[in-house]
């Protein structure tokens, strides 16, 4: 089993896999006679069909070391995931390599952090690491199988 070792989430080094949710230094524009910043259009939403939908996760942290034996990607619609709450979360994605992922990467967000994952981006399941576990995702709502997972034939360790 290989370490992957973990890298704080930066906008231009998770650019090819998605896209990164967080205050930029200057918002787009000032609105409600200037007591609101708007940061606008952050994040890439991409659906063949269907609708985008907003749901509310709630998952489980997980503990350390963490083994990465699955990932999944999304053909059909991009998946942004909005932390509610100020803990950090694990970033897992991978490129793809001849429909298969290949080696991954692992992120570790700040807490103030969310992604979009692009469609079709190998990535890992939702991994809080401290904290309630409580998100919202957007994603795509509609017919047709929006999930591929691909179980690892070696899997990877994660410590954190």
């Amino acid at each position: 089993m290989s370490l992957l070792s973990i890298a704080p989430l930066i906008a231009s080094e998770f650019e090819p896999f998605g896209d990164v949710l967080q205050v930029q230094p200057s918002p787009t524009v000032m609105i409600n006679q200037g007591n609101c910043a708007r940061y606008s259009d952050v994040a890439k939403l991409d659906f063949s069909d269907g609708r985008a939908g907003i749901s509310i996760f709630h998952a489980h942290p997980y503990r350390s070391p963490l083994t990465l034996s699955m990932m999944e990607r999304h053909p059909l619609g991009s998946q942004a995931f909005i932390p509610m709450s100020r803990d950090p979360f694990l970033v897992i994605v991978a490129p793809d390599e001849q429909g298969r992922p290949g080696k991954p990467r692992v992120f570790m967000t700040d807490g103030l952090q969310g992604v979009n994952y692009h469609r079709n981006v190998w990535h890992g399941v939702l991994t809080p690491i401290e904290g309630n576990g409580l998100f919202t995702v957007i994603d795509r709502i509609g017919q047709g199988s929006n999930l591929e997972e691909h179980w690892l034939e070696t899997g990877y360790q994660i410590i954190f």
